[in-house]
């Protein structure tokens, strides 16, 4: 029986490989995970109470692109974070964010640009749906550095101008998962600069953008209404599983111009998953109230506290700007993973694995990922260990 061959090459995904590479050995010490990115800080409050009274909705068929309640509490949210109008018909309720990534670009992604085979830009490393939404539409994924040396944001604007004129789309995560970096103001006009000159798509992932140190970090669209950006530029991706702590209820929503978004409905008419109307009444109470996520982040900000206590006067120690992961350089990520569990029970990601192979270099091969995502107790017994093991 035939498989397709576009996918054939895919590399394990990161977290049954890093099952393969731990768990036939035992650990070193009381477990302590520290590798996916799932918070653990208390849900919202009124998360029970809407969806007690919200169950009867169990019994319809729900809302395919978001009730007109939801939709309106996530435009006023716009409104407050960013100083931006969003009118309903530019936005689409998703269930769970990876699915809009995925869905957006088989919906926007052309079959042919300028004559060619079509791009998709994705930073390396990066969040995997990026790769699997350009092997699906048939594009050729190019995997741009996103390092210390270019502040561990892709430089874009670097690659080859035929090459560009290819681009269909281009995946850019602020703030970056793993490595906490933001993109400015001027890094996001420049990409919509860039985008205008060679007719791309910005597909900005900002799933992480209420989990930051200090200043909140700004947003693509109030940029490109800065800079009088044509709307259909930009597609906007924001998520609750980071910004509430419900990674459960598989709910986010993306932004975009009105004709983008008319055609990912269209999608989702067909061949998608719309989100329970109960788990949409509880996303529009979540997006309504600011309270529970002030409460979260200062719960972050300790945590970063805690980190830049731990490793403070280690000169490869990078603080993250925002997220809440710490991407750590070791001399191998594979070597450095299986060294702290087995020695002292710490869990963490190797950085390959959430990269890809260019011209024989993995720009995430001496890393590891550290999720910031347990209480502040267990965080600082699991960074000492970490540090004493990898570091002394």
């Amino acid at each position: 029986m035939a498989f397709p061959e576009r996918f054939s090459n895919l590399p394990e995904y990161a977290f049954p490989r890093l099952r393969a590479l731990l768990d036939p050995h035992p650990a070193g010490g009381e477990p302590i995970a520290m590798t996916i990115g799932e918070p653990r800080h208390a849900m919202p409050p009124f998360v029970a109470e809407v969806l007690n009274d919200a169950l009867a909705g169990f019994g319809r068929y729900p809302a395919n692109d978001g009730t007109p309640a939801l939709l309106d509490s996530i435009s006023r949210w716009l409104q407050r974070r960013y100083g931006t109008l969003v009118t309903p018909d530019r936005l689409m309720a998703l269930n769970g964010t990876r699915e809009g990534l995925f869905n957006a670009a088989v919906a926007l992604s052309a079959e042919r640009k300028n004559g060619a085979t079509p791009v998709i830009l994705t930073p390396n490393p990066f969040y995997q749906v990026y790769a699997i939404a350009a092997l699906t539409v048939g594009a050729e994924p190019v995997y741009v550095p996103a390092t210390a040396a270019t502040g561990h944001l892709p430089d874009y604007a670097s690659l080859p101008p035929a090459l560009l004129d290819r681009v269909t789309i281009a995946y850019l995560c602020s703030p970056a998962n793993p490595q906490g970096a933001v993109a400015s103001r001027d890094y996001w006009a420049e990409l919509l600069a860039l985008a205008e000159k060679h007719d791309f798509r910005i597909f900005a992932d900002e799933c992480y953008a209420e989990i930051y140190r200090d200043a909140p970090p700004p947003g693509i669209l109030e940029v490109a209404q800065q800079v009088g950006a044509d709307p259909e530029r930009v597609l906007s991706f924001h998520s609750l599983s980071k910004r509430s702590n419900l990674p459960g209820l598989r709910s986010g929503f993306v932004a975009g111009g009105p004709a983008s978004i008319k055609a990912i409905r269209q999608l989702r008419a067909y061949a998608g998953a719309p989100l329970p109307d109960p788990l949409q009444a509880v996303a529009t109470a979540a997006w309504n109230d600011e309270d529970h996520v002030a409460h979260s982040r200062a719960l972050y900000q300790r945590k970063y506290a805690i980190a830049d206590q731990v490793f403070g006067g280690l000169n490869a120690y990078m603080p993250p700007e925002a997220g809440f992961f710490l991407w750590l350089p070791v001399a191998d990520g594979e070597g450095a993973a299986l060294k702290l569990w087995r020695e002292t029970g710490v869990r963490v990601l190797p950085g390959a694995y959430l990269s890809r192979d260019v011209n024989g270099e993995n720009p995430g091969a001496g890393y590891v990922r550290v999720a910031l995502v347990a209480s502040e107790e267990e965080t600082l017994r699991g960074l000492t260990l970490l540090r004493n093991c990898l570091y002394a």
